[in-house]
């Protein structure tokens, strides 16, 4: 296993560095390194910007509009957006939809819907879990009967992040329930300003409306909005959750958090203490362990050699590593943090409040959720035990 960058890899490397220096907006980097809320604005906007240079759509192959990196080159590019203070790129469009599109739509459907997401010009939405239906996604009740040529959609999507921004989703419908519950669901995308789909916030412990509940009344979609065959979606699905654990992994957001939590503490008076610096050295640790376990992936497929199939452990290490991160920014700050983001923006106002502390302790309780999404991290033990260890 080679991890060392090749010399066009450090160059590349160095061409990122200065061009997100150059064309990161200064407001949006302050908001990302002092872990304040980003407006739908904010995203877009550096979506756009990563649209016009063609960076945004960064694991794409040339055929579709993309860059044609290498998974090193991808590696490269997002961690240096993640030192830089860049913000984590949605992954719902580029990263999730996107490669679904491309592998079983239609050329129609791939020349309609893939450049308005490499523009950065539509912001999408993921539609899958349920009332009933989380890590056991199979068992999801939202129906699609299609009648002539349009499906009519009934049925609730919850946790649904951003929703409320969202131009569009991409949902999973049950067309047919005879057989496995697998067999009978179909991969759909949903204008979401179409008459009979409504947005409900849920606030979230750190008083923000990241996820909500979708309903949908029927909702008339046209059948060309069908991907790939009916029934046949669920195995559309699995290609996307595979790129959404990998995803989840955060390695560099985490490697960024690190050298946060190392200033906060020298901030606070409390890096003497030996404890939590022994505890802010395993972290370390743990990090460089999840980014060897990256880094053997890529150079797995840069060697030409079948990668590992372990988007599972990748998704248990980033989040625990994440909420990890997040418990030890709160001791580091100590007792100056804050229960809401809210909260803590009106004591910043009043001036006794400074402002590495006041998001510390909505972040604390947004990140218990990481351990969650994308399939619960004791379902995702289960998958690595038979997939992997075998």
């Amino acid at each position: 296993m080679d991890l060392d960058f090749t010399e066009e890899e450090q160059a590349f490397r160095q061409e990122v560095r200065a061009w997100v220096g150059e064309h990161l907006p200064a407001d949006i980097r302050d908001k990302v390194r002092a872990a304040r809320a980003l407006t739908r604005e904010d995203n877009q906007r550096w979506a756009r910007i990563l649209g016009q240079k063609g960076w945004l759509a960064a694991g794409w192959p040339r055929a579709f509009g993309g860059p044609g990196w290498t998974a090193v080159q991808k590696h490269l590019f997002e961690e240096e957006c993640a030192l830089a203070g860049a913000p984590r790129i949605l992954p719902f469009g580029p990263v999730m939809v996107a490669p679904v599109i491309m592998a079983f739509g239609t050329p129609e459907q791939q020349r309609r819907f893939l450049p308005a997401i490499a523009s950065g010009e539509v912001w999408w939405s993921q539609g899958y879990s349920e009332p009933g239906a989380g890590s056991d996604l199979a068992s999801l009740k939202t129906r699609a009967e299609r009648r002539g040529d349009h499906y009519v959609v009934n049925g609730q999507k919850t946790w649904t992040t951003l929703a409320q921004h969202g131009d569009w989703i991409f949902c999973l419908v049950r067309t047919a329930s005879d057989g496995k519950p697998q067999a009978g669901i179909s991969f759909l995308l949903i204008d979401m300003k179409s008459p009979g789909v409504s947005v409900r916030p849920i606030v979230m412990l750190d008083g923000e409306p990241e996820v909500n509940e979708v309903f949908f009344d029927n909702v008339e979609v046209p059948a060309a909005n069908l991907i790939g065959e009916e029934n046949k979606g669920w195995s559309y699905a699995k290609l996307l959750l595979a790129h959404e654990r990998t995803n989840i992994a955060e390695v560099n957001r985490s490697k960024r958090e690190l050298e946060r939590l190392k200033a906060l503490a020298q901030a606070e008076g409390v890096w003497d203490d030996a404890r939590l610096r022994d505890q802010i050295a395993l972290l370390e640790v743990d990090i460089v362990a999840l980014e060897m376990l990256v880094l053997r992936v890529l150079s797995a497929e840069k060697s030409g050699k079948q990668s590992l199939d372990i988007a599972g452990l990748l998704k248990i290490r980033g989040s625990e590593i994440q909420q990890r991160a997040a418990e030890l920014l709160m001791l580091a700050g100590g007792p100056g943090t804050v229960a809401r983001r809210d909260e803590a923006a009106d004591t910043a106002a009043a001036g006794w409040q400074h402002d590495a502390l006041a998001p510390l302790m909505g972040s604390y309780f947004n990140l218990r959720k990481t351990t969650i999404y994308g399939g619960s991290n004791e379902v995702q033990r289960n998958i690595v035990a038979q997939t992997v260890l075998g």
